[in-house]
């Protein structure tokens, strides 16, 4: 099966192939996704500021920006963490238009 995330930031897009790649525990993926939301001081996208986990990949990969996308093991492990937190095996992330699509 493919399995592969797809982020667009700013115009240009990371594509990280996950098909050999361990499946990282659901539990797991958002415990790391929250310590990259906390230790980059991401804010939520909501005024209300309820954060959904779509919500939370989109953020994390925008506040992340492209250094951190483009960095082998930082990027790999965000794919894996996304694709598990979702439970979806492809993933589109837009953080220019704030969507993730399936």
């Amino acid at each position: 099966m493919r399995s592969e995330i797809l982020v667009n930031i700013d115009g240009e897009e990371f594509r990280f192939d996950l098909e050999e790649a361990q499946p990282m525990p659901h539990d797991v993926a958002r415990k790391w996704l929250d310590d990259q939301f906390t230790a980059m001081e991401c804010e939520p996208l909501r005024a209300s500021g309820k954060l959904l986990i779509a919500d939370k990949v989109i953020v994390v990969a925008r506040d992340a920006g492209k250094a951190k996308l483009a960095d082998p093991a930082w990027g790999r492990a965000f794919a894996a963490a996304a694709s598990a937190a979702l439970g979806k095996p492809v993933i589109r992330i837009d953080t220019d238009n704030l969507s993730v699509s399936y």
